[in-house]
């Protein structure tokens, strides 16, 4: 029987979280999180090491509990108007060896009661790296089509991310591919259900997603001059 990484123990800390999100409940439940949570994460993390490499060497599975693929859990409400300290959601992203940050092309895991989800591609890049994308997409828009045109891709991936109201300035509003020029985020995302995150075998499903979702990927790390 495969191993089983994340149970509903997870979401329940999560759930409890959300209702109680100060640093008095956190630090009596520190127990909790640590066992239901970061463990359990990091342990997914170690063992996802090796499939990746069947996905792609350059990207990486680093199980450090701090600057590691387990974003922390703390959120930075330096310049926020919402104070609550706590995420009340887990993300664990697989970037690029070359990436320093979540800006970085690589595959990511989203885990949220009732909001669980896949995705693959390139989040808030910078307006550097968003500028070779978007001139990639000029110069061969069939290299575009063809990465996320086929039909495994399409099955079981949406393109989507935020988004400008008018194509960027120095391009040409009629372009065939305007929609994705528009785009400031270059990803695509899957949905899951709690039942399949919490299920024996989990980790070889998602490393059939990453797989799948694969094309994106390397259609991006091309844009970037980076290797796959």
């Amino acid at each position: 029987m495969p191993e089983r990484h994340f149970t509903p123990a997870l979401f329940a800390f999560l759930r409890d979280l959300k209702a109680n999100n100060d640093r008095a409940w956190f630090a009596e439940h520190k127990p909790r999180y640590l066992a239901d949570l970061r463990d359990p994460c990091l342990a997914f993390i170690t063992d996802f090491g090796a499939p990746l490499m069947t996905v792609s060497p350059r990207f990486r599975a680093d199980p450090r509990p701090n600057g590691g693929s387990l974003f922390r859990i703390h959120r930075d409400i330096r310049f926020s108007g919402d104070k609550s300290p706590y995420k009340t959601a887990v993300g664990l992203h697989f970037r690029h060896e070359d990436g320093k940050s979540a800006h970085a092309p690589g595959f990511y895991l989203h885990l949220e009661p009732g909001g669980c989800f896949m995705a693959v591609g390139l989040w808030q890049p910078d307006s550097a790296a968003l500028k070779l994308v978007r001139d990639r997409l000029v110069a061969d828009p069939a290299a575009w089509r063809e990465a996320v045109g086929g039909r495994a891709f399409r099955k079981r991936f949406e393109v989507a991310g935020e988004s400008l109201k008018r194509v960027p300035r120095g391009y040409d509003s009629g372009h065939p591919l305007a929609e994705v020029l528009k785009l400031k985020d270059i990803t695509a995302f899957t949905p899951l259900s709690q039942a399949l995150v919490t299920a024996p075998g989990f980790l070889a499903e998602f490393t059939g997603l990453c797989r799948t979702g694969g094309p994106l990927v390397r259609w991006i790390c091309g844009a970037l001059g980076l290797a796959y």
